[in-house]
């Protein structure tokens, strides 16, 4: 069983390790075309550059991939490995420039960008287009191309529109802040969060010790429940006079025919019908010994001897 379980948890931890991983949570979300006072390269030189960001929550590293602004040659500039700048981290932004140059550094192209071409972020296998960002015609000079956030949380971007450059920062509302920002600044030691999680536990313990103590008891035959008590429901027919009923019947047969059988058949009938003498069974009549009666002494049968 605990192995089962550890198999489990590693699975889980890969997925999410994976998923942290996934280069297809970049997207390309400012350029800019003309960048006469812009940000400058390592270089100092001002020059096209490209800003990407990560919708995830985990670390991307982007190193592998592609950049191109030819449909038919996806893999026109790569992006080197073995270089740790290439990771950006949650919720971030990084910067690539499109000097033409690529031999000038791991974020340098080989190739500037151009208004009406557009731009390609295509993931290591160099088929799959992750990203793309239309460059259009008439750019304003100092002005840039991005995609806008109405809201971060969300992280639903519109279509490029043109707007003064606003490199590594996110586009968009930023002053609106996630529900983990708020907490992080009304919170800031954790004490909030910690009880709070501590509560949840301790509530989920308790239900779960309910749950497994009632099912323990309840399949070790501690607990019972009582089957409801069957009504005995009086003979079909029954009026409540049913004494009278066997007394006329007696009278009546003493006065036809004047016999001791009639009037133990009559008796007979009062104690079936009183339910004196049986029990409620399905077709069964069980007569049961009354020991005050006389008809159970067999010594008024005998016949008594002269002297």
């Amino acid at each position: 069983m605990r192995k089962y379980i550890l198999f489990i948890i590693a699975t889980v931890l890969g997925a999410v390790t994976l998923r942290a991983q996934s280069v297809s949570d970049l997207i390309i979300s400012e350029v800019m075309v003309e960048n006469e006072n812009s940000v400058t390269d390592e270089y100092g030189n001002h020059g096209p550059w490209v800003e990407m960001y990560n919708t995830s929550t985990g670390t991307v590293n982007f190193a592998g991939c592609y950049f191109s602004d030819d449909r038919a040659n996806l893999t026109k500039s790569p992006i080197v490995k073995g270089d740790n700048r290439t990771k950006i981290g949650p919720r971030q932004v990084g910067i690539l420039y499109a000097s033409g140059n690529s031999a000038l550094g791991t974020f340098h192209l080989n190739f500037r960008l151009r208004e009406g071409s557009t731009l390609y972020f295509v993931s290591n296998d160099g088929k799959t287009i992750i990203d793309s960002l239309v460059i259009p015609v008439g750019i304003t000079p100092g002005m840039s191309i991005s995609k806008l956030s109405n809201d971060p949380r969300q992280l639903i971007f519109d279509n490029g529109s043109e707007k003064v450059p606003s490199p590594m920062s996110i586009n968009g509302k930023g002053e609106q802040k996630s529900r983990a920002e708020i907490l992080k600044e009304t919170d800031p030691h954790g004490f909030t969060l910690s009880i709070v999680s501590v509560t949840v536990v301790f509530c989920a313990l308790l239900i779960l010790l309910m749950i497994y103590t009632f099912t323990g008891k309840l399949f070790s035959g501690q607990i019972k429940f009582k089957k409801p008590a069957k009504k005995v429901s009086a003979p079909k027919g029954g009026s409540g006079n049913e004494a009278e009923i066997a007394a006329a019947i007696a009278m009546a047969l003493d006065a036809e025919m004047g016999g001791e059988a009639e009037a133990a058949i009559a008796m007979a009938m009062h104690l079936y019908l009183s339910e004196a003498i049986h029990d409620s069974e399905p077709f069964v009549i069980t007569i049961r010994k009354n020991p005050a009666s006389a008809w159970n002494d067999r010594t008024s049968n005998f016949r008594k001897t002269v002297r």
